[in-house]
């Protein structure tokens, strides 16, 4: 099978390249990605000498790029997208061109290449808020509330992918997914920016109360949860996919890398809040594991810890990331040459 990744550099795109050319031998993989501030070809060293992996330089809005990369592809998975929600707030606008106009065209040349299948990756915020201290979690069938720029994108993203199904009969599947994080997140985040910052000794910026509440999932149970979706996933049918099954705030989340550091919690540092701040995320994955057999290897402390160490082994990727300086590396391996 020839997949055909969007965002291959970005966070998940790359974990999802080394998790699917170690699981699946035979498999080309195709990374398309256009190298934004989030897109790190560093990532990817480890596969770039894998005659099985190839990158293209594109953006999903440039029709004939799309066109010519995806040619011959079997199954496109769509990661690229603007995700920061603190970046769509302050320019609201190349998150409607990236994540609405992109999708459309990936989508358009999805339909011309026949491909088997198209797995959109989206997001529970889609669904809006929920309350601190209830029960309620995101489903399927919960109705879409967006309340910030980037999850409206993501939204309207989302009802493309499920129109060009319904209206043209395209092989569409779609994760509404939590709040990632493992290795080479960009450290924009809380949990890595949390973690550089401890390492570096700053303090860590929470948002208002910091009892906001998200559904953390480590990026590797992810990346199998995709896997699943296109071996026994539906066409047409939508999967949430969570990490957590009991509430953790933001402020417990740093406290709990604090004390995995051995630092000091008087590096809380409480910020100004953003606006239309959602209060709680939690999702309802009892459909991914009741119809795929999906769940979480293990628990969030656990892979909480490996992050953590992921961080303190690292130290010189995210010490490039959070400088600038790992934009010279696509400078130097491919321009140069």
């Amino acid at each position: 099978m020839k997949i055909f990744v969007t965002g291959g550099a970005g966070f998940i795109g790359s974990n999802f390249i080394h998790y699917w050319l170690r699981e699946h031998a035979r498999d080309e993989v195709v990374n398309f990605d256009a190298l934004t501030y989030a897109g790190n070809l560093e990532n990817l060293r480890g596969a770039e000498g894998n005659k099985r992996y190839r990158f293209i330089k594109g953006d999903i809005t440039d029709a004939a790029a799309v066109a010519r990369a995806m040619a011959g592809s079997d199954t496109v998975v769509h990661f690229a997208a603007e995700t920061h929600v603190d970046r769509s707030i302050l320019g609201p606008t190349v998150f409607v061109q990236t994540n609405v106009v992109g999708t459309q065209v990936l989508l358009d040349a999805a339909l011309a290449a026949k491909v088997q299948r198209f797995h959109h990756i989206s997001t529970d915020e889609v669904f809006g808020q929920l309350m601190l201290g209830t029960n309620e979690a995101f489903r399927e069938d919960t109705p879409y509330r967006p309340r910030n720029p980037y999850s409206a994108t993501k939204a309207a993203a989302d009802h493309l992918v499920r129109a060009y199904h319904t209206t043209y009969g395209l092989p569409v599947t779609v994760s509404n997914t939590a709040n990632n994080f493992g290795p080479y997140m960009f450290p924009e985040k809380l949990i890595p920016l949390a973690i550089t910052n401890l390492l570096e000794g700053k303090p860590v910026p929470i948002y208002g109360d910091g009892k906001y509440v998200r559904d953390w999932l480590y990026v590797d149970d992810h990346c199998r949860a995709i896997d699943l979706i296109l071996e026994k996933g539906k066409t047409g049918e939508t999967y949430c996919i969570g990490g957590l099954t009991q509430d953790v705030s933001n402020l417990e989340v740093v406290k709990k890398i604090i004390a995995l550091l051995g630092a000091n919690e008087s590096a809380i540092q409480f910020v100004k809040d953003r606006p239309a701040h959602d209060r709680r995320y939690a999702i309802d994955w009892s459909k991914a594991e009741r119809e795929l057999g999906y769940q979480p290897a293990h628990s969030f402390d656990e892979w909480l810890g490996k992050t953590v160490a992921w961080y303190q082994k690292n130290t010189a990727w995210w010490q490039r990331v959070k400088s600038g300086e790992y934009r010279d590396y696509y400078r130097r391996q491919y321009e140069n040459r």
